[in-house]
C-alpha cells in the first residue's frame, strides 16, 4: 500500500508578509550608500523578483490554485529572479527602481489584496501569499550574496524569512525525489523524507542528511556544490541513499 500523500505545507500569511517586508528593509538599509557593481546587480535582481508580484496580480488568473510554493520551483519554465552569482554578466548594472520605491509599491499592493487572492505567476496559479513565499527565497539569497560579495557587510537575515525559504526548498526536494528512505534535516526549520527505497518508520533513519539553513539554500540553488559541502564538513550524510549530488541543485 503506497504511503498517504502529504498535504502541502501551509504558511501563515501575516508572518510571510511581515518576513518579506522585514528582509527587504534589511537589504535596503544595508545597501543605501553602496553603488558597486555586485551591489547594483544583486539589488536589481531582487527588485525584479518583487516586481513580479505586481505582474502576477495584474494577469487574469484561473479559478483555482494549480501550484504550491514548493511546486513553483519545479514547474516548467520557472527561473529564479536572483542571479546565480554576484558577478553574473546578464544582470543589469543598475537597479530597475530604488529599493525604497520597491518597498513602497509592495506595501501598497499587499494592503490592497488579501492573502487568498489568486494570481497568475507565469508558471501556474497560486494564492498571492503562496507566491510571496517564493519571493522570500530571492530576498534571503540576495542578503547572503551581498554578505559574501561585499567585505564587511553584514545584512541581517530575518528569522521568519530564513525559516520559510528553508522549508519551501526542502519541500521542493521532497517533491522532486518522492519517497521515504532518506531523512533530510535542516534544523531548526525543516525535516523532510525523500528518495525512493525502504521506508523508515521507527528509530534512527538509516539514511540521514543534515545541514544548516544557509548551507541548504546554497546547495539548493547551486551556490555550493555537494562535494564542496562535504569537504568543508558543512553537511553530514550517512547511509547508502544519503548522497544528494544527483538531485542538487534544485533550481536551474
Amino acid at each position: 500500500m503506497p504511503p498517504a500523500k502529504k498535504r502541502p505545507r501551509r504558511y501563515d500569511p501575516a508572518k510571510i508578509r511581515a518576513a518579506v517586508l522585514a528582509q527587504l528593509g534589511q537589504v535596503r538599509e544595508a545597501v543605501r550608500d553602496l553603488d558597486s557593481g555586485p551591489v547594483l546587480r544583486l539589488t536589481a535582481a531582487v527588485a525584479a523578483s518583487l516586481a513580479e508580484v505586481g505582474h502576477a496580480v495584474e494577469r487574469p488568473a484561473g479559478p483555482r490554485a494549480t501550484l504550491t510554493p514548493a511546486g513553483w520551483f519545479l514547474a516548467p519554465g520557472t527561473r529564479p529572479s536572483a542571479p546565480d552569482a554576484p558577478d553574473a554578466p546578464s544582470a543589469p548594472d543598475a537597479p530597475a527602481a530604488p529599493l525604497a520605491d520597491v518597498e513602497r509599491s509592495l506595501r501598497g499592493l499587499l494592503d490592497a489584496h488579501p492573502a487568498e487572492r489568486l494570481v497568475e505567476t507565469g508558471s501556474g496559479v497560486m494564492t498571492l501569499d503562496d507566491f510571496l513565499v517564493t519571493r522570500l527565497v530571492d530576498l534571503v539569497l540576495c542578503a547572503d550574496d551581498l554578505n559574501t560579495s561585499v567585505p564587511g557587510l553584514d545584512v541581517p537575515l530575518d528569522r521568519q524569512a530564513l525559516a520559510a525559504a528553508t522549508r519551501v526548498l526542502a519541500d521542493a526536494l521532497a517533491l522532486k525525489a518522492p519517497g521515504g528512505s532518506t531523512e533530510v534535516r535542516v534544523p531548526p526549520y525543516a525535516v523532510v523524507q525523500c528518495v525512493e527505497g525502504p521506508r523508515h518508520t521507527r528509530g534512527t533513519p538509516p539514511n540521514v542528511v543534515e545541514t544548516a539553513p544557509l548551507t541548504w539554500l546554497r546547495l539548493a540553488t547551486g551556490r555550493l556544490t555537494w562535494p564542496d559541502a562535504l569537504a568543508r564538513a558543512e553537511v553530514s550524510a550517512s547511509g547508502e541513499r544519503a548522497d544528494l549530488s544527483g538531485l542538487l541543485p534544485l533550481l536551474p
